[in-house]
């Protein structure tokens, strides 16, 4: 009797293994419209989380929850991030990339205050650790801002200010900022303008052309999920082990 009843604990057991082994993880996004899905009246306007969704194996399921002009505010306020912790389960990411709407301090309901941002910052960390969910930071993408042929930067404080909340509340960070600085002085002024919106006129959704230097481009939008992901490697978190090979 006492070995039917070990074979059977020890066959729980392995079940049990086995089915948290198999377990699908949900990596959730939230952020702004360099992020989000857009819709194809916005083509060629391309989210760099389109892409990055292709990057995982059949473990991962991406849920990409950023929306266009949203600020860690309103995305607050607007209850996109109760929706996004409703259903957050141990074991999930969230990626958490705000600041281009944060700094636009003269539209009311979405800039914020330095203090502020790391305020909403720290709520979205410290809940989502609540369902035992891991959160991972990464700072605004460069814009494409090149004044006398050298890349000037946008964002003000805001990503400092988010490396400063990483540290304090030690938060891995993807410093997205930073590894496209370099991709864009890389490739220069000209270059780099393949990585953004830039439509010729006669374009089916943007008639008279459109010269975007915020938004990304398809192949902008591949390029910077493959920064995503370079960082994911250099953080060495358990979720890289589910990125597809190379």
């Amino acid at each position: 009797m006492k070995r039917y009843v070990f074979f059977f604990l020890s066959a729980l057991i392995l079940m049990s293994f086995a089915l948290i082994q198999n377990k699908k993880i949900t990596l959730w996004m939230i952020g702004d419209s360099t992020m989000s899905v857009k819709q194809p009246k916005a083509f060629p306007e391309t989210g760099w989380g389109m892409p990055f969704s292709t990057f995982f194996n059949k473990k991962v399921t991406v849920d990409n929850r950023a929306v266009n002009g949203r600020s860690t505010l309103s995305f607050i306020t607007e209850n996109r991030w109760k929706a996004v912790y409703d259903n957050l389960e141990a074991g999930d990411y969230v990626f958490i990339e705000f600041g281009h709407n944060d700094e636009k301090l003269n539209k009311p309901g979405v800039g914020t205050s330095i203090d502020q941002y790391k305020a909403n910052l720290a709520k979205f960390i410290d809940e989502a650790r609540l369902k035992k969910a891991i959160p991972v930071l990464l700072t605004p993408i460069a814009r494409r801002n090149f004044i006398e042929g050298k890349l000037v930067d946008t964002h003000l404080g805001y990503p400092d200010a988010m490396r400063k909340v990483a540290d304090s509340l030690n938060v891995p960070l993807i410093d997205m900022q930073k590894k496209t600085e370099k991709l864009l002085t890389s490739l220069g002024e000209e270059g780099s303008i393949k990585l953004f919106n830039h439509v010729a006129p006669g374009n089916e959704n943007y008639p008279e052309g459109k010269k975007d230097d915020t938004h990304l481009s398809p192949e902008g939008a591949k390029q910077i999920a493959g920064l995503a992901a370079e960082g994911m490697r250099e953080l060495k978190i358990d979720l890289t082990g589910c990125l597809r090979k190379k």
